[in-house]
């Protein structure tokens, strides 16, 4: 096929690509070292590249031969020939867990700068040219952050908006949003953006020792969305991990008769809106996009009836889910969440607040809280992008991969969340990975670009490619055939040509 002459830049992807190291395997294939891939375009061609991140944590793993530092599903334990004293300190040292620099979820953006990353408080800085491995960033050098997620915000002047977990820090535990500015001033030329870090606000957690478990969060025009979800990480059980030989993601336990409850704190003023708003029990990952319209919030998001996805990617039930192609137990659904901020004061008890034309509600309590029930936009959906133009605005179309019967993607698909309308790429044998939106440089309407997608085939005799779609009518432009394996991955990021630094600086 053909390219748009207008596509130049990068598509940087992140996954986990090594799951055995000499005689060991890690038990979960989140827990993989992570692969870093590539795609560059330039003047109507493709130059892939892949090569692993060389984390600290790469290094001591193919030094030894073997798995000797703990991932999220996989606990590693040191050298048994190390001698019993040894043994004893190296116990005590992992109370509070000294986590993972495999940062092998995600691409972020800081100014110039692309960072690997992952849910821990580190982050590595790569050389988006050539994947070379720089520093390790510490995020807890600069604020008080145990782990962190791996989808940030970009806000309009270009900093990057985070929310990380801070742990019993000064006897509180709380969920810390900061900002990284896009560059310092130019007297302090050595010094990081980080050194620049602030905290816009923080959300106390409900509970001291059981924090929410979250994976990314929502920004609107003048709100940040946070969900506090029945899906808890327990600290003293993460404390004790190493001692009791379990694995950190056994200390995570979702309670489906509690509430799911909803943060919406003011970006300008930094407090949270006093209302309390809830719904049911529910496991989130991924939000998908949230704005602001006549007085209501409106979020959209996939969410799980419980926390068996995590369940399912640890490899002995990957392996046996695929040969025998079972159900999901809870299948991915894409709801919308319509919370009024603005509602008078003398509403009855029992009476419905949402006045946008939808089919969610939000009910007034007895105790002065709301209820809120989504409505279910559709179903199926999973790892959801959108044109990030449109991020916090009023929008029309995600971008998703499609989960038929199990928890690998077998389609592509764009979904107007105003008509329901559906299109959908999909050929046997392909299993595609995020789509990813990049709008073509003159763009008037939401959906002019193209999608970009890598599919990893079934069948050992096709090779990988790289899928170009025309976003409006999903039709194919043209593929990237690879010659060489590529893994399945998770998240990643287009720079455009104008991002990338020259050679010079």
């Amino acid at each position: 096929g053909q390219l748009p002459t207008w596509l130049q830049g990068i598509l940087l992807r992140n996954g986990p690509g090594m799951h055995t190291i000499g005689d060991t395997t890690y038990n979960h294939w989140f827990d993989g070292l992570a692969l870093l891939h590539s795609f560059t375009f330039k003047n109507g061609e493709v130059y892939y590249r892949s090569k692993y991140l060389r984390s600290d944590t790469y290094n001591c793993n193919v030094e030894a031969n073997r798995i000797v530092v703990s991932e999220f599903g996989t606990m590693a334990y040191p050298d048994p020939c190390k001698n019993i004293f040894a043994k004893a300190f190296t116990y005590l040292s992992h109370t509070i867990p000294e986590f993972t620099d495999n940062c092998l979820i995600n691409i972020m953006r800081t100014g110039d700068d692309f960072y690997a990353t992952s849910e821990t408080n580190f982050i590595r800085k790569i050389d988006p040219k050539t994947l070379e491995t720089l520093e390790k960033v510490d995020y807890s050098k600069y604020t008080a952050v145990n782990m962190a997620t791996s989808h940030p915000h970009y806000d309009s002047a270009g900093n990057t908006l985070n929310m990380g977990t801070s742990i019993v820090d000064k006897g509180k535990t709380k969920y810390v949003l900061f900002k990284i500015p896009p560059s310092v001033p130019e007297k302090e030329k050595k010094k990081s953006s980080f050194s620049h870090m602030e905290v816009v606000c923080s959300i106390p957690s409900r509970s001291l020792l059981h924090p929410s478990y979250y994976h990314s969060f929502g920004l609107t025009e003048n709100y940040v969305v946070f969900i506090e979800q029945p899906f808890r990480l327990d600290i003293l059980k993460l404390a004790t991990a190493y001692i009791r030989h379990v694995n950190w993601a056994s200390c995570l336990s979702y309670n489906k008769e509690d509430k799911t409850w909803f943060h919406f704190v003011d970006r300008r003023t930094k407090k949270e809106v006093s209302t309390k708003f809830c719904t049911d029990a529910m496991v989130l990952f991924h939000h998908v996009n949230a704005y602001e319209e006549d007085g209501h919030i409106v979020v959209d998001l996939i969410a799980y009836a419980d926390n068996s996805l995590y369940d399912m990617f640890y490899l002995k039930n990957l392996n046996q889910f695929l040969e025998e192609h079972d159900e999901l137990s809870s299948r991915p659904t894409c709801k919308r969440f319509v919370v009024p901020l603005q509602y008078s004061k003398d509403a009855e008890v029992g009476s419905n607040l949402v006045t946008l034309p939808s089919t969610a509600t939000a009910v007034k309590e007895k105790d002065g809280s709301i209820y809120c029930q989504p409505e279910i936009l559709c179903e199926g959906i999973e790892l959801p992008r959108i044109n990030y133009d449109y991020n916090g605005k009023n929008y029309k179309y995600i971008f998703a991969t499609k989960v038929q019967w199990s928890p690998v993607p077998a389609k592509i698909v764009k979904f107007n969340v105003q008509t329901k309308e559906m299109l959908q790429w999909g050929e046997d044998h392909c299993w595609p990975s995020e789509p990813v939106f990049v709008p073509s440089p003159d763009a008037r309407e939401e959906d002019d670009g193209v999608v970009l997608t890598c599919v990893v085939m079934t069948d050992p005799n096709k090779a990988p490619f790289l899928l170009i779609l025309d976003a409006k009518t999903f039709k194919e432009l043209g593929r990237a055939i690879v010659n060489v394996g590529m893994h399945v991955d998770l998240h990643g990021i287009f720079i455009p040509e104008k991002n990338l630094k020259s050679e010079t600086e």
